[in-house]
């Protein structure tokens, strides 16, 4: 029997409103993120940064702390910008964890080295199954690694490369939240 859904505290993005609206029979995508920062409240800073011309910033829809605390920046109704070339299909779902924080790109800063909570995989199994009651067309489920492989030089030293995005990274429990989900793993051919 799944779990029942998780508690969702709502804290919507002050720029909520600029963000595309989307129908929600077009999300069929969940996108798995880590935040690669320190805590939530450093990843709610970065969200509510304005980074473009519509007023709007980098953000995924769920944040779920180390606590399994599920909050809720962006309605699903709205486009959040948290993947290339995906985010009009896509739900962004960021762990927090530091992964690679807070030099990202720099050389020896390339492992991810916090492992996930059981807390936070228990409420994101729970979110998605709720997701997928919810929302029909949700059929497939990807980390944010799969679907943005490019890399680019490194911080320290341009002559190396290093991913530009490695998250959720190796310690994600792919397996288990696989065998928690009827969602299918998408992986591009890119």
């Amino acid at each position: 029997m799944p779990a029942d859904p998780p508690p969702v505290i709502l804290s919507p993005l002050p720029y909520e409103p600029l963000l595309d609206e989307r129908p929600r029979n077009r999300i069929d995508l969940v996108v798995i993120h880590c935040t690669e920062l320190p805590d939530l409240d450093t990843a709610r800073r970065f969200g509510e940064q304005v980074l473009y011309d519509s007023g709007t910033g980098n953000s995924g829809h769920y944040y779920i702390d180390r606590d399994g605390s599920v909050h809720q920046y962006v309605a699903l109704d709205r486009v959040a910008h948290h993947v290339r070339g995906y985010n009009p299909r896509a739900i962004g779902i960021e762990l927090v964890n530091t992964g690679r924080y807070p030099d990202w790109l720099a050389t020896g800063s390339q492992s991810m080295r916090e492992a996930y909570t059981e807390r936070q995989i228990a409420a994101l199994a729970a979110l998605l199954n709720s997701l997928q009651r919810e929302l029909p067309s949700l059929k497939f489920i990807a980390g944010h690694e799969d679907l943005d492989p490019p890399q680019v030089p490194a911080s320290d030293d341009e002559k190396v490369l290093v991913h530009r995005k490695l998250d959720p990274g190796p310690l994600f429990p792919w397996d288990r939240v696989m065998k928690e989900t009827k969602l299918e793993r998408l992986r591009p051919a890119l």
